[in-house]
């Protein structure tokens, strides 16, 4: 299904290019860091989906520039997306089925979340479309070109994985003073969460960029970001998030159809 995704887009990509009227074209890379972070998604707010802090992953694209004019082009791109967010320190998580069922046989009623002192690294994938309308502007006499750009995009989840580590007591209260009786336990787990997750995403991207011209090339470094509208759970259980990053590319492009 990744792969099928993966050539899909390609190949769209591919038949937007050889079908373009643009005046010049151009075909370019970019690689670099995604600084990824997940929010909580209006009022479905709760200790479990509260208190992310960024993590790091990849950012890469393949994409097509079609230059209409010396100030406008328009640039669809494929691009692999590391989002998420990460969790260090004392942390909400659900009340294991064991615990519970303690409680129940002593006819109480057990709570709805523990807290344990632990790390905890939501690693989710995408696979992501953004067709972005980019504006740039020469300096005088100069190959330097600076320029903007911003737009839709359609994201595919390709994986997502809940990774825990550390070992601690369970609490009752989020401070860490009520501890639960049985010593400390090991929190070491991955799990795939994928199945838990909406599998596309649709948002927004932008970046500001520094373009230094070549013979019949480019190469730039160029900043910006991307942030999802919906809402990336299925169920409500654990609350709603959105996923977003902060990104830093450096990338090259060839242009193909300039004399």
């Amino acid at each position: 299904m990744k792969r099928s995704i993966f050539y899909f887009a390609i190949l769209g990509l591919l038949l937007f290019f050889f079908n373009a009227d643009a005046q010049d074209v151009a075909i370019g890379i970019r690689g670099g860091i995604s600084i990824p972070n997940l929010s909580a998604g209006g009022s479905e707010q709760n200790p479990l989906n509260t208190g992310y802090s960024s993590r790091q992953g990849p950012d890469a694209g393949l994409y097509a520039e079609f230059k209409f004019s010396d100030l406008f082009s328009l640039q669809p791109m494929v691009q692999y997306s590391s989002q998420g967010g990460k969790k260090d320190g004392l942390q909400a998580f659900p009340t294991p089925d064991q615990i519970k069922a303690e409680y129940q046989e002593e006819g109480q009623t057990a709570p709805t979340y523990l807290y344990a002192n632990f790390k905890s690294d939501a690693k989710l994938n995408y696979l992501m479309i953004p067709v972005l309308a980019k504006f740039g502007w020469n300096f005088h006499n100069s190959p330097l070109r600076i320029y903007v750009d911003a737009g839709p995009f359609v994201g595919f989840l390709l994986s997502a994985k809940q990774v825990t580590s550390g070992t601690s007591n369970f609490y009752l209260d989020n401070k860490g003073t009520e501890p639960l009786p049985g010593g400390a336990h090991s929190l070491d787990s991955t799990q795939n969460i994928k199945s838990q997750l909406n599998t596309t995403n649709f948002g927004i991207e932008g970046n500001l960029g520094l373009q230094y011209k070549l013979k019949r090339s480019y190469a730039f470094i160029e900043g910006g970001g991307n942030y999802g509208f919906l809402n990336i759970q299925k169920g409500t259980a654990n609350g709603k998030n959105n996923t977003g990053a902060a990104t830093v590319d450096i990338g090259y492009a060839l242009w193909l159809g300039k004399k």
